[in-house]
């Protein structure tokens, strides 16, 4: 029995921490654990043991291996990275809340995570726990005072590591504002942690108001079995799925993996909803493509994809400005007659005419 599956039956449900955990799993060498310690002091390190055996045996560059082990490159920091890249601190009303758009808010209950994403945007942030209970009941009577929000979104840190009584209950409050309609929840858990998919979580998500699960999900190989059995048991609860995917260099950004991912998302009763272009976080350089590449391979999917299996790619602005679609233009002003050019799947552009005088009656 290897070193990993020694680990898991030890320390079931626990995470493997640190660059001492990551060399007795067998994930690091010893050589690399002061790298891996200099990058703990960003962002913490921390591997569900089942995710930790998956990994055990790759290729250091395995697509599943780097987002989760850190490495060396995460210590390089370039002169237009950002500590809060998104401006989640120029957008906080009170501690716990981000409040960007009109209609939606951002809740982080907690700022723990199941497993760390190494390219993680909120890595300055991560790693402090669930909200001080007076904290929380601030956040939430912002909510109530405040009814222009339509819709509450628990991100942070990842809800679904809460238990399900403390979710429950956060739930069941938002459940009785009446302005809230609708709440959506963030989560890496239903595959990286499918175990907490229990039946007492999902009655706990269960609630009158629609509660939908946005899965964040980089590669196919994500979703094995267990994630695809914790996925089903929601969607067969009632509990609608979108997806949420950040473009990283050297692990999606190709258009076989991002196809085979969609399609399994689709296969799977998950919606792709965001392509996330990657954010400029600090020592997150290695993990970025450009803009150029990110519109060069939503175009190639645009042609070799349904249209249930599209995802739309946005860029956050930097400083808090917002999402906005990133993808290329399909249809362009003609210069010549200042009518429309519309591109086909081939590159091919073909005329467009919408303002057309009605003609005379015959």
């Amino acid at each position: 029995m290897n070193i990993v599956r020694n680990l898991v039956q030890r320390r079931r449900g626990k995470r493997i921490t640190g660059a001492a955990g990551l060399v007795e799993a067998g994930l690091i060498e010893p050589a690399d654990a002061a790298s891996c310690e200099d990058a703990a002091q960003a962002m913490p390190i921390g591997i569900p043991a089942a995710l930790a055996e998956r990994l055990q045996g790759r290729d250091p560059n395995d697509p599943l291996v780097r987002q989760f082990v850190p490495a060396a490159a995460e210590n390089w920091f370039s002169a237009q990275e950002l500590c809060d890249p998104i401006g989640d601190g120029a957008n906080a009303p009170v501690p716990g809340i981000v409040h960007r758009y009109p209609d939606r808010v951002l809740l982080m209950p907690v700022l723990s995570c199941p497993a760390y994403c190494r390219f993680c945007f909120r890595r300055h942030a991560v790693g402090d726990g669930r909200m001080k209970p007076e904290l929380l009941d601030a956040a939430l009577s912002y909510i109530a005072n405040t009814p222009g929000i339509w819709e509450v979104i628990l991100s942070g840190g990842d809800p679904l590591i809460l238990s399900p009584d403390r979710l429950g209950a956060l739930l069941g409050r938002l459940d009785r504002i009446r302005h809230v309609k609708t709440i959506r929840i963030h989560s890496r858990v239903p595959a990286l942690d499918p175990e907490r998919i229990s039946d007492t979580m999902i009655a706990a998500l269960n609630r009158s108001k629609p509660v939908w699960i946005v899965l964040h999900c980089n590669h196919p190989d994500e979703i094995d079995a267990p994630a695809r059995a914790a996925v089903a048991r929601l969607i067969d609860a009632g509990i609608p799925m979108l997806s949420q995917t950040v473009l990283l260099k050297g692990i999606n950004d190709d258009p076989a993996t991002m196809e085979a991912l969609m399609r399994r998302l689709i296969e799977n009763r998950i919606k792709p909803y965001y392509l996330h272009h990657g954010d400029l976080a600090r020592g997150t350089s290695h993990f970025r493509t450009t803009l150029a590449a990110g519109r060069a391979l939503i175009r190639r999917l645009r042609g070799r994809l349904s249209g249930i299996a599209q995802p739309t790619y946005v860029l956050d602005i930097p400083g808090g400005h917002g999402k906005v679609p990133a993808g290329p233009c399909w249809i362009t002003r003609d210069e010549e007659d200042a009518g429309w050019l519309a591109e086909d799947i081939s590159g091919v552009r073909h005329p467009y005419a919408d303002e057309i005088e009605p003609g005379a009656p015959e």
